[in-house]
């Protein structure tokens, strides 16, 4: 049985409206029992079983921001696609909230594939997914369970497992770094448990320290400025709970990705600071339908809503998803 959740029926996405596709808001349900909400975008006057694309990301925000832009963008060009917010956030359900898991998370891509399977106007045989930011890899670790994803775009993708556990760039990847954020977390439990409520950790940090690191600086001029501020995102707000992504300390998402046989198209920055996830987990793929695109001279935050450089690559999107699923 699905939740019975309050949904925002008024426009307030951080993009215009667009006239050449139908929305509406759907729900649906993962294995956990979990109600997911979507933005479901359809072209307007369009007939017969059409190829679908799901899209998620980033991590931390919510459908009303990049995920929406890449729903709507992609259903202009003829596909029907949802974007949906992951479970314990955003208009979806699930509780507490602001929790992360690296199961459930790639199940809610799999909940998304089943509910665009059943659709009457959706060929079933032609659904790809779109991950992007830290969906982009658990798009990739869903690519590489669900054999129903016929092809699969990771865009500015981060490695959720591999940041948590190895820090940015990995300057922590050290057991006595990795034991003191496990002490940290669990300290965090119990005072948790005996307060009732979870801590936040605190979203993108504002306002900025004059020492602040580059991409820090570029996940604000998204998240805390017009550009992409939204209410329900977390990254503009409160953020996650403190413990809310700790099991991606120990479970990596990314181990059978060499096993993917759908095609696989992963879109990064030139120069992003996150390039290097796109890089290597590029190299773990196989075969010859899998590709690594470069956007010259784009930050991390150009590929959400193509920053003043028009970064995304719509086209390539759109003849990859034609390609693959047909």
């Amino acid at each position: 049985m699905e939740e019975n959740l309050i949904l925002t029926q008024a426009w307030d996405k951080t993009f215009p409206k667009s006239d050449k596709v139908e929305h509406r808001k759907v729900t649906f349900h993962n294995r956990y029992g979990i109600t997911l909400t979507a933005d479901l975008y359809q072209p307007k006057g369009a007939t017969g079983k059409l190829a679908a694309i799901a899209v998620c990301g980033p991590f931390g925000a919510v459908k009303e921001q990049a995920s929406g832009l890449y729903a709507q963008t992609m259903a202009e060009r003829g596909f029907l696609t949802i974007a949906f917010d992951p479970s314990f956030t955003g208009e979806s359900g699930g509780t507490p909230r602001y929790m992360a898991s690296p199961d459930i998370n790639t199940e809610d891509f799999q909940a998304a594939v089943d509910f665009l399977s059943v659709q009457e106007n959706v060929d079933p045989e032609k659904i790809g997914i779109i991950g992007i930011c830290g969906w982009g890899g658990m798009a990739l670790n869903a690519a590489a369970l669900d054999t129903r994803v016929k092809a699969t775009a990771a865009i500015t993708m981060y490695d959720m497992s591999r940041v948590n556990a190895q820090g940015y760039f990995d300057d922590e990847n050290t057991a006595e770094s990795r034991h003191e954020k496990r002490k940290a977390m669990n300290a965090q439990r119990i005072v948790d448990y005996r307060n009732g409520s979870y801590e936040l950790g605190g979203g993108v940090v504002d306002p900025l320290p004059e020492d602040t690191p580059f991409f820090v600086k570029d996940y604000y001029n998204y998240y805390k400025t017009s550009r992409g501020y939204h209410a329900r995102s977390l990254n503009s707000n409160g953020g996650w709970n403190k413990i809310g992504c700790m099991s991606f300390l120990n479970q990596p998402i990314l181990c059978y990705a060499s096993e993917i046989r759908s095609a696989v198209l992963l879109v990064h920055g030139e120069k992003a600071h996150s390039y290097y996830f796109s890089r290597d987990a590029f190299a773990k793929l196989t075969g010859d339908n899998k590709e690594l695109l470069i956007i010259p001279d784009a930050v991390h935050t150009d590929l959400y809503d193509g920053g003043s450089k028009d970064a995304i690559p719509f086209d390539k999107l759109t003849a990859f998803f034609q390609d693959n699923l047909r």
